[in-house]
């Protein structure tokens, strides 16, 4: 009988440690769905559709394994996919992107969309000069979705975020500002062009453990 007890709570204990390891494991996903806070180069792309309110899971988004959102201000979430160099190179797409199920696809320069408040408390503005005395993390990516942390190359410690606008972000390292721009620098060396500074304590409160 006693072994039959030690057997169930060494069951319960492996249960409980699977769940403290990945909480989020049933809604993880290959899928990329960017957050967006701001047009980046190359401007031109496919809207596929616009959203007054966030889907819920990945597979809303069939067939579509990478796409970008765009907070804009008259509150709609638009999302995009591809990146072109010109209109009529994303206008040559979009055959393709409406043979996947989109038929209002259209082609969009991302510059007009008017941007909602797309980065939270902590994000350093372009410009901000970073504060000696304050800690910062490097925010590798910003997703709609949580992903596997396989996806980042060459990073071993990543921390995941779930902020209030229900975002989930991702950063790297706990760095000393008199050394988080040289820390920064290296970490979009390994890759991560669209990688920036956030203030680590404004990030804290929304760590997933």
């Amino acid at each position: 009988m006693k072994l039959k007890y030690l057997i169930v709570a060494v069951f319960m204990l492996a249960s409980v440690g699977i769940s403290k390891a990945d909480k989020l494991d049933a809604l993880r996903t290959n899928k990329k769905i960017i957050r967006m806070s701001e047009a980046q180069a190359p401007y031109f792309a496919i809207q596929i559709i616009a959203l007054a309110k966030a889907p819920q899971m990945p597979s809303f988004f069939k067939n579509v394994d990478v796409a970008r959102e765009y907070p804009c201000s008259d509150g709609f979430l638009r999302f995009c996919v591809g990146q072109y160099d010109s209109y009529d190179a994303a206008k040559a797409a979009i055959p393709d992107v409406k043979a996947l199920g989109y038929d209002q696809a259209f082609v969009v320069n991302t510059r007009e969309y008017a941007i909602g408040s797309g980065s939270p408390l902590g994000t350093l503005k372009s410009g901000q000069k970073i504060d000696p005395n304050k800690t910062y993390t490097v925010q590798l990516s910003a997703f709609r979705f949580p992903v596997y942390l396989s996806h980042f190359k060459n990073i071993d410690d990543v921390m995941e975020f779930r902020m209030k606008d229900k975002i989930f972000r991702y950063t790297t390292g706990t760095f000393k500002g008199d050394v988080a721009e040289q820390e920064l620098n290296r970490i979009k060396a390994l890759g991560y062009k669209d990688a920036h500074l956030v203030e680590l304590d404004k990030y804290m409160p929304f760590k997933i453990e």
